[in-house]
């Protein structure tokens, strides 16, 4: 998609680098953010995420999106100021705390499976271009931008197409969970 640009970059062109980040600062940020929840810290994964990738950039194939090889890049810094701050482990329990959990969990996983269900039958019901765009937003995870250039439509179009798919979404998602639960009841 940018590939003169990352072209430009393996030459170790100042200005394309501030291109690429331009590009895609924003939704490498986002990701970084959803696993650290600390602004000041996905802040620094992000930046050494980039300047990794700016290092490495040789390796890049092409075999997927510049996008989604550098959202790799993200993750793992992300994940690796996680395990510097001993985040990333999950402490042990006693056999009554085990028991407890793992009914909550049971429940928990059928309430997550009764709404990923009315979730999936909700998109199905949605119009191709409402579906599409959710799920490049919301599954895929790319931003608004990356969607308007793959569907070749304006960041303006797409925005709007994401809210009202949204609102659709949502709609059909309530619709979806009282069948359920009128159905628990009968």
């Amino acid at each position: 998609m940018h590939q003169d640009l990352i072209d430009a970059c393996r030459k170790f062109d100042r200005t394309a680098q501030v291109k690429i980040y331009e590009l895609y600062y924003k939704a490498m940020y986002n990701t970084s953010y959803r696993i650290l929840n600390h602004s000041a810290e996905a802040e620094d994964a992000m930046q050494e995420a980039f300047l990794e990738a700016f290092r490495k950039l040789e390796s890049y194939r092409g075999d997927a999106s510049f996008g989604a090889w550098l959202r790799r890049i993200v993750i793992n810094k992300s994940l690796d100021i996680l395990k510097k701050k001993k985040e990333f482990t999950f402490p042990e329990m006693d056999a009554f705390e085990r028991e407890d959990e793992v009914q909550e969990q049971k429940e928990e996983e059928d309430l997550l499976k009764a709404q990923v269900t009315a979730v999936r039958k909700a998109l199905e019901q949605l119009p191709s271009n409402y579906r599409i765009i959710l799920s490049l937003y919301l599954v895929e995870g790319y931003d608004h931008q990356e969607i308007a250039e793959i569907l070749d439509l304006t960041y303006s179009n797409v925005r709007v197409r994401y809210l009202r798919a949204k609102n659709k979404l949502l709609e059909e998602v309530r619709r979806h969970r009282k069948e359920y639960m009128e159905s628990l009841n009968n």
